[in-house]
């Protein structure tokens, strides 16, 4: 009887040891397809972003009404913003992906030359929505308030913080 117990206690361990193991290569998973996405945007390289999205990606920048079929579309999308935005920078916040579809939270930054070409810097957070096939993004759709843009480089008035009385 006590060798079943010890044989049971060693099988239950190990299959802990394997669900961990799967837990922790998911999270991986989730946290390198953020990590790449940032990194490649954050390289102004438009050869370093095409690969991580498949040939006939689909890309859109929906507060600005920019979509982009394929990798042709998409890098020219990525040239243009790196000319409109030279300094521009994304910063992770935090990412999750569950099987074919994920989500990307980040913070952008930059100074204008070529959005509204004030010159000036703003910072906005947004978030990727994006699908995967396989390890490539297939559909990536980024939300972000062009109103916080505006406000921050002069063209829209700023927020009150406090209601007056």
């Amino acid at each position: 009887m006590k060798k079943v117990l010890i044989t049971a206690s060693v099988l239950v361990l190990l299959a802990l040891s394997a669900v961990a193991q799967k837990k922790g290569q998911a999270g991986r998973r989730e946290t390198q397809i953020a990590e790449n996405w940032i990194a490649a945007w954050n390289s102004h390289n438009a050869e370093k972003v095409i690969p991580l999205f498949t040939s006939d990606v689909m890309y859109e920048d929906v507060t600005f009404g920019a979509a982009n079929h394929g990798q042709a579309e998409l890098r020219k999308f990525a040239l243009d913003f790196f000319e409109a935005v030279p300094d521009m920078k994304f910063e992770l916040i935090n990412s999750s992906v569950e099987g074919r579809h994920g989500s990307i939270e980040w913070v952008f930054s930059g100074t204008d030359k070529g959005i509204y070409k004030t010159g000036k810097k703003f910072t906005v957070r947004g978030v990727s929505i994006v699908n995967l096939d396989k390890e490539k993004i297939s559909r990536n759709l980024d939300f972000y308030d062009s109103a916080t843009i505006m406000r921050q480089v002069g063209l829209l008035p700023a927020t009150e913080t406090a209601p007056k009385n």
